[in-house]
């Protein structure tokens, strides 16, 4: 079995676990910024409701207009907190996989352990 190839993505393992922080500091900053959308996209839906009755056309076509904006804007920040998610998603997958194949007796031993405690678990019912 020869490890050379596997150790020498060891030294960017590192680079993972900061890719880590640095995706979920976006993933927190996209969230921040979704919910602000959301909020906003609702407010101005609830003016433009509000003022549907008493307002004239042009006033309502502006605000339309802005509702819609917001939205692009929200959907936009899904999309890219999306991706956020699957990026680090694939990450762990990545991580769990080197783990795995550098232990892989560590990695039955563990996948035992589990199934063993949920059988306790589901038998106890």
């Amino acid at each position: 079995m020869d490890q050379t190839p596997q150790t020498a993505a060891k030294p960017n393992g590192g680079g993972i676990a900061n890719g880590k922080s640095h995706s979920h500091h976006e993933s927190a900053e996209a969230r921040e910024q979704l919910m602000s959308d959301l909020k906003q996209a609702v407010q101005d839906a609830e003016t433009w409701l509000r003022n549907a009755a008493t307002a004239n056309s042009d006033d309502l076509g502006m605000v339309k207009a802005k509702f819609e904006d917001a939205l692009r804007t929200a959907k936009r920040d899904l999309l890219k907190l999306e991706d956020s998610v699957i990026a680090r998603g694939k990450i762990a997958a990545q991580a769990t996989d080197h783990y795995v194949h550098d232990n892989p007796w560590k990695a039955v031993a563990t996948g035992a352990a589990i199934g063993v405690i949920v059988g306790l678990l589901v038998a106890r019912r």
